[in-house]
């Protein structure tokens, strides 16, 4: 018999914020799989740390941080034939993903690539989105509104023409494009409706209206838009 792999969402970052389902599998798993950046610690690792196991083995999944995705394909390939490896021996991995394993999380290259041969069952986790409109205590949507979700390195001209046409929107991965999105939102007017919010759920959480964000951001931060002033009354 072959093991179960659990893509297990972990949440925006703080510890707290993983579901029971995920916590439970965390302490029980004698596998445990997780990607790092560029040979940094593992953010998803940090989030769980105090629910692994010290006898647990760990998978770690180095992807490099590069235009071209070669690289990380090669780095997902990596950690798909370990995991697969353990999984055939008949034990039990838990994979572990920041977020959603479905919402831009890396979970789901490691599931594109298992999926046909060994059971896989994904644990949903508290997205950033939600977590970064709870942290601003401002509401995304309301009653038939629609929410767009947007990447920062989206071009230019397709981010102008996404937010002009959209009633709400998450700004996502922001960091280096941070300076191309603040011109965008002012070239629409739009500066006042805009929320920066940088690390959310963790200590050193940031959270200030646009026109007063750092010059520089973090991988980690996201803008809050809305049209109107209080759209949900």
């Amino acid at each position: 018999m072959t093991g179960i792999l659990y893509g297990v969402g972990l949440g925006p970052g703080a510890p707290d914020l993983m579901t029971l389902r995920a916590a439970r599998l965390i302490e029980a798993a004698n596998v445990i799989a997780y990607p790092t950046l560029a040979g940094a610690d593992s953010f998803a690792r940090s989030i769980a740390a105090d629910m692994i196991s010290k006898d647990a083995t760990e998978i770690v999944m180095d992807v490099p941080m590069t235009v071209d995705r070669a690289p990380a394909q090669a780095a997902y390939d990596k950690g798909a034939a370990q995991i697969a490896e353990a999984l055939s021996d008949g034990k039990d991995v838990v994979c572990l993903c920041e977020g959603d394993p479905f919402f831009y999380g890396s979970f789901m290259y490691i599931h594109a690539r298992l999926k046909d041969r060994f059971e896989v069952r994904v644990v949903p986790g508290v997205t950033s989105v939600t977590a970064c409109a709870a942290s601003s205590e401002q509401p995304l949507v309301a009653r038939n509104e629609r929410l767009t979700v947007l990447p920062g390195p989206m071009d230019e001209a397709e981010l102008r023409d996404r937010i002009a046409g959209a009633e709400a929107v998450a700004i996502m991965k922001v960091g280096r494009h941070l300076p191309k999105i603040r011109t965008v939102i002012e070239d629409l007017g739009l500066t006042e409706n805009a929320t920066y919010i940088e690390r959310a759920t963790l200590p050193e959480q940031v959270v200030r209206p646009l026109a007063q964000a750092p010059e520089k951001a973090p991988y980690f931060s996201m803008i809050l838009l809305t049209k109107g002033a209080d759209p949900w009354l």
